[in-house]
């Protein structure tokens, strides 16, 4: 059996010209990274913002990640394939993946088996180098602030008091603190500094929420570096970074056209992830697309908790979408892991610990449709499940009132999602969606994090740590009362803690600390043990990675 590798280097790839021609893009309006990746031109996003033309918005969402795979960027990709396969106009709009899980625990994250986005081995590398520009942005800033230190402090800033971390998009524990400006004066303010994986830096929520050149500068003007030695609140626009910042950032704005397995057009652009930062793709990516098909599916980082969550009350609310249909991916194997079966009895049949598990799909279910809108959920096959198993899910779904769908994208390619694909756009089709956001902007931030506590996670009471009610009350001091929250939590369980399978009840939920991104106008409440700098795993997914004589990269997957 082929490996995922495997199947996308013998995929012969269109040129990335044809595939936009698809979708009536003038290849004039591209700028071309070679013969398969392209950059929307500023042309073409400027004509696309004044179309009237408005396509249908499917979010694909998932029950919460185990150690087995759910496969919702593989379900993504099968749904817009089979979009295809069945007359329809359809374009994906994805994250890009990290250089820090490529190497640590995940591996690539372009799809897999006969659902992937190609070239693959380049997006889930350096792809376009939007993750350099964002790591040099952010680092920039960074100098410029211990610069302004060194020359005399201007602003007056506490070296105690600086927020703003460096970044780096690699796993790597041992940054997560340092101290820096050690050794002759000439050599900087020593001080306590950290850094932040690119994945998790404002700089990188910035570009996904950011819908102009104009709006990316204020909001990067915007951002919070720390404070004076007197209180007072010191942003990036002081430190006269702004220009240069945006400057860095200006291709890595402009949305990256790739094509799947299939040749369907797929926009890849921007990757912050859903356990610490808001999970989404651009939205300068989402609003192309819309303009540019009348389907498009798209991508929320981890399970319905986390990714959905911020996408809906996040995305959605800050740029105006309304989402016509929600797909919620679950396995057979991920009921069943959280029914208490070990990962290495996944394979083996077992229908009762796969209904004990399935309370967690019922609670993704219950939390989506406060949403309101039309879901369907998406029943990601493996090769081993039975049809006692998928009956199973089937049941427990449509006992909730949701339709389920088997899908075979990962062996099957479109042909395994047609069903799926043709539900999806009646549902789209339908009119019923209704978007309803969990919470008005103007509540007050410790009542939004709570209302996510307990309505999503499904605790019984939230704990703020004292250095968090601080923060709380400083954000509101300075204006940023209406913020939306953004939940720094563990992909792995409904609550805080990554052990708690199934669906816990009864907890508390713990806001150790709050950050405020005045810059990517969100408030980050971080919980239980999350970090914001990952380590690698014992066994990095880095050391199956090679590349031959002949250039063939292998161990991706």
């Amino acid at each position: 059996m082929l490996t995922d590798a495997q199947i996308a280097q013998n995929t012969p790839m269109e040129h990335i010209t044809k595939v936009a021609e698809s979708i009536g893009l003038d290849s004039e309006k591209l700028d071309l990274y070679g013969k398969y990746k392209a950059k929307l031109s500023s042309e073409l996003l400027d004509e696309i913002e004044k179309s009237d033309k408005k396509g249908k918005l499917i979010l694909v969402t998932a029950v919460n990640p185990t150690p087995a795979g759910e496969g919702k960027t593989t379900m993504s990709i099968a749904i817009g394939q089979a979009l295809a396969k069945i007359g329809k106009k359809g374009i994906l709009a994805l994250r890009e993946p990290s250089l820090g899980p490529v190497f640590g625990i995940k591996g690539g994250a372009a799809g897999g088996g006969y659902s992937q986005v190609l070239p693959m081995e380049d997006i889930n590398l350096h792809f376009t180098g939007d993750f350099h520009a964002i790591t040099t942005a952010n680092n920039l800033l960074s100098a410029m602030i211990d610069n302004s230190l060194q020359q005399g402090n201007p602003l007056g800033l506490d070296p105690k008091r600086i927020s703003f971390k460096r970044v780096l998009d690699m796993n790597d524990r041992a940054l997560r603190k340092v101290v820096i400006g050690c050794g002759a004066k000439a050599d900087g303010v020593m001080r306590e500094e950290g850094f932040n994986i690119t994945a998790a830096s404002e700089i990188m929520a910035v570009l996904c929420l950011a819908e102009s050149t104009e709006n990316l500068k204020e909001m990067l003007g915007n951002i919070l570096v720390g404070y004076t030695y007197d209180g007072r609140a010191v942003f990036a626009r002081e430190l006269g970074a702004v220009g240069a910042m945006a400057t860095v950032l200006k291709d890595a704005m402009k949305p990256n056209l790739v094509q799947t397995i299939e040749h369907t057009p797929c926009l890849v652009h921007g990757g912050p992830f859903a356990n610490i930062a808001h999970g989404c793709n651009s939205v300068i990516a989402t609003k192309a697309a819309l303009g540019l098909a009348d389907y498009v599916v798209t991508e929320a980082g981890f399970g319905a908790d986390l990714g959905a969550e911020k996408f809906l009350d996040i995305k959605c609310q800050k740029a105006g979408l309304s989402p016509d249909a929600i797909v919620l991916v679950a396995t057979a194997r991920a009921l069943k892991y959280n029914g208490g079966v070990a990962k290495d009895d996944l394979k083996n049949p077992n229908v009762e610990a796969l209904k004990k598990g399935a309370c967690n799909l019922e609670a993704h279910i219950d939390n989506l449709k406060k949403y309101n809108v039309p879901l369907v959920v998406c029943i990601n096959h493996f090769y081993a499940d039975t049809d006692e198993e998928v009956a199973a899910i089937k049941e427990i779904a449509e006992n909730k009132g949701v339709k389920a769908i088997v899908c075979k994208g990962f062996a099957e390619g479109s042909n395994g999602a047609v069903e799926l694909a043709q539900e999806v756009v009646r549902l789209a089709d339908s009119g019923k969606a209704n978007f309803t956001p969990l919470y008005n902007f103007d509540m007050p931030i410790k009542e939004k994090m709570e209302k996510v506590a307990k309505e999503i996670y499904g605790a019984a009471a939230v704990n703020f740590d004292a250095a968090a009610l601080k923060t709380i009350k400083e954000a509101e001091e300075l204006g940023f009362g209406k913020y939306p929250v953004c939940m720094a939590k563990t992909q792995y369980s409904l609550s805080d803690d990554m052990k708690a399978l199934g669906r816990p009840t009864g907890f508390t939920l713990n806001v150790r600390e709050v950050r405020i991104s005045s810059g990517a106008g969100f408030i980050v409440a971080l919980t239980g043990t999350i970090m914001t700098m990952p380590g690698l795993p014992k066994k990095p997914a880095a050391e199956a990675i090679d590349i031959d004589n002949d250039g063939v990269i292998v161990g991706l997957f």
